[in-house]
């Protein structure tokens, strides 16, 4: 087994890449007491509502565009220390505007820290911006909206995440049309918490070209098929849906199962301090516990990078690095 294999993410939350330790300076610049959120030296919750809760409260400790920058630089700066060619980071203009940044001043910090990470390092990365679900269809409209018009050229796609069980696909679909409207990549947090039946939803309302996780299409052996022939990319994430008990462990997780039915898949973080785990722990397992060669593994970064939110001549260099 080889360690030193190229890697590729497209699925990791900027916020929730935070490392504990810029975290824990944070909090002392703004006066925050770690405890809420911290025990020795770790994100400290016991379930989803808790993880929500802690979560927000680590994303509180990044007030400003240079807050941002420093996030954004620090995680790419870890991505390419082991080996990451490339990165897609999940944003949400609703939270620049929650926290009085404002959607541009939250989108600048990041951009800045991906060019500084990039000067740095050679590392490639780009903004998929995002709208939460559960603030309603108005408000991931208004992201839509916002990523179609921004002109930033980092900002490559549209997603959404957020409690998959509030609303329908359909309610957040016009959303979806704006952004492709607009010329940018589309993918959804779809088939994590809810079963196979919401991988179906997106695929026939939003027609997206990757799903975020998608793993429950396990359930429907037409619905794999489906995703087959469509050449859907899912991006999993096995350490998130472990830590967030989709499924009790890795055994469980089918993985493995998609791969060998010829569904197009890659290997991601999601939100990994959180969960104890790092993308180069998740290559890791995708070379132990779930068996994969090295070329396979080097398949799924294929994948990725050939999925990716990137114009053709960013993809050749990246590709010819593999």
């Amino acid at each position: 087994m080889k360690t030193d294999f190229k890697k590729v993410e497209l699925h990791c939350h900027i916020e929730g890449a935070a490392p504990p330790a810029l975290a824990l300076a944070q909090a002392a610049r703004y006066g925050v007491d770690p405890a809420s959120f911290m025990a020795d030296g770790r994100y400290a919750w016991r379930d989803f509502a808790e993880f929500i809760a802690v979560y927000d409260k680590v994303a509180a400790l990044f007030r400003t565009e240079e807050d941002y920058a420093l996030l954004t630089e620090s995680y790419l700066l870890e991505l390419a220390s082991v080996g990451t060619i490339y990165s897609e980071l999940i944003v949400s203009p609703d939270h620049g505007d929650r926290i009085g940044l404002g959607a541009d001043g939250y989108i600048a910090g990041i951009s800045d820290g991906i060019r500084s990470a990039k000067e740095k390092t050679g590392i490639e990365a780009r903004i998929i911006v995002t709208g939460e679900r559960h603030f309603g269809a108005d408000s991931v409209i208004a992201a839509a909206e916002y990523a179609a018009r921004s002109g930033n050229p980092l900002v490559t796609g549209f997603n959404m995440a957020g409690e998959e069980r509030m609303g329908r696909v359909a309610d957040y679909a016009r959303a979806f049309d704006i952004a492709r409207e607009a010329g940018l990549g589309l993918t959804i947090h779809a088939g994590e918490v809810c079963g196979a039946f919401s991988v179906a939803d997106a695929l026939d309302l939003v027609r997206p070209s990757r799903i975020g996780h998608g793993v429950r299409a396990i359930e429907d052996a037409d619905l794999v098929r489906r995703l087959v022939d469509l050449g859907t990319v899912l991006e999993v994430c096995p350490g998130s849906n472990i830590a967030l008990s989709v499924y009790p462990d890795f055994e469980s997780h089918p993985l493995r199962q998609l791969f060998d039915a010829g569904v197009r898949v890659c290997i991601n973080s999601d939100d990994p301090p959180f969960f104890d785990t790092s993308l180069e722990r998740e290559y890791h397992l995708a070379s132990t516990v779930f068996g994969f060669s090295d070329a396979e593994v080097d398949a799924m970064t294929r994948t990725a990078l050939e999925a990716a939110f990137v114009d053709e001549e960013t993809r050749a260099g990246l590709l010819a690095q593999l």
